[in-house]
């Protein structure tokens, strides 16, 4: 399996352009999945539910399944898992796109939108290879036009890193 990361602070477009680019990458034949990290704490379970009550009464994983999908709803217990242990329980796909985890060691385009008015990661990050903009980052660093959705995942598949599958 490969593995690419997207980094940008929030509301950069980091999920938007991964769901631009996905169509394409299917498109040519490629199975992806895709790791979100999220700073805020999440459940898509509901309280009163089955699964919700094993895990509120202690079970360390459920696992949800129906015909169309299966979730499985780890508790971590304030230990999370690295990514390198999150990848190792995907199924088996060519390539993760990565979003977020951005001071992991893994390559990276950075997300950079100029009305956010956030500071460019890429100077103090060696595994941001290139910036994907609506504006021109400074020092010549290299620059991928947002819109540019070819280009952009031509980019993802020259770059992404292959990862020993578990």
């Amino acid at each position: 399996m490969k593995v690419f990361g997207i980094a940008g602070y929030s509301g950069s477009g980091k999920t938007t352009l991964i769901e631009r680019a996905l169509p394409q990458l299917r498109a040519r034949g490629l199975t992806v999945a895709v790791i979100k990290h999220t700073h805020h704490d999440f459940d898509i379970d509901r309280p009163g539910k089955d699964s919700w009550r094993a895990r509120e009464a202690g079970a360390a994983a459920v696992l949800l399944a129906s015909d169309h999908r299966t979730a499985v709803l780890t508790e971590h217990r304030n230990t999370p898992p690295t990514l390198d242990e999150l990848l190792g329980k995907l199924p088996a796909c060519d390539l993760v796109l990565v979003e977020g985890y951005k001071r992991e060691a893994i390559p990276k385009l950075e997300v950079h939108r100029a009305e956010t008015a956030k500071p460019w990661l890429f100077p103090d990050d060696p595994t941001i290879l290139a910036v994907a903009s609506d504006v021109d980052p400074p020092q010549g660093f290299p620059h991928i036009d947002l819109d540019a959705v070819s280009q952009l995942t031509d980019f993802i598949l020259d770059h992404a890193l292959s990862r020993p599958t578990a």
